[in-house]
């Protein structure tokens, strides 16, 4: 990475996949990116889809001018899946505001499992490619372009990844988008 250290916003919502988010923030984190995990519950703790209690760092503003300034440093925006989760952050204006300011600055943009339906709610899956949960494509709008049986794809700065099997091939590619060490950090965590 560059001198300037690299800064990632991880949202969480109750019913994300538990392990697609903390393998999110464990690798971004291990690659030298500052993480905020943020709620957009309203509240700090998040009840993710199999049970497991996660307390993320921040809770994202209310009013959604504020949530864009919030959101407006980082040089990363990842959502973990799980369908509960997911269909939180994709009826969330303010979520779905963050990523099209994301995605118009050239932040990377990221999503794994059911989270694409985000990415298509906000508009930022148009002219790209991408993957997700086996089925979710069948719901979305078709603005993007469905790649079967990858793992991950990155497609410019949008990454998108499959599922919890593939969370931390999926970390990784954020990681390697945001110029981080992923070769390192997949070396160490003995991928």
């Amino acid at each position: 990475m560059n001198d300037m250290k690299k800064r990632a916003l991880v949202f969480l919502a109750d019913g994300s996949e538990e392990i697609e988010a903390v393998t999110i923030i464990d690798v971004l984190r291990r690659g030298g990116v500052e993480v905020v995990a943020a709620s957009a519950t309203g509240k700090a703790e998040v009840l993710c889809s199999r049970g497991v209690r996660l307390v993320a760092d921040a809770v994202l503003p209310e009013d959604e001018g504020e949530a864009l300034r919030f959101a407006e440093e980082f040089d990363a925006v990842a959502l973990p899946g799980g369908m509960g989760g997911t269909k939180a952050l994709a009826a969330d204006t303010r979520v779905l505001a963050v990523l099209r300011d994301a995605a118009s600055r050239g932040a990377v943009v990221a999503a794994v499992c059911a989270a694409p339906m985000a990415l298509d709610a906000a508009g930022v899956l148009a002219g790209r490619r991408f993957c997700c949960y086996p089925g979710i494509e069948k719901g979305l709008s078709g603005a993007g372009t469905f790649v079967p049986d990858a793992k991950t794809v990155t497609d410019g700065r949008l990454v998108t990844g499959t599922g919890p099997g593939t969370a931390a091939a999926f970390a990784l590619a954020v990681l390697r988008a945001l110029g981080g060490p992923a070769d390192d950090v997949a070396r160490g965590m003995l991928l």
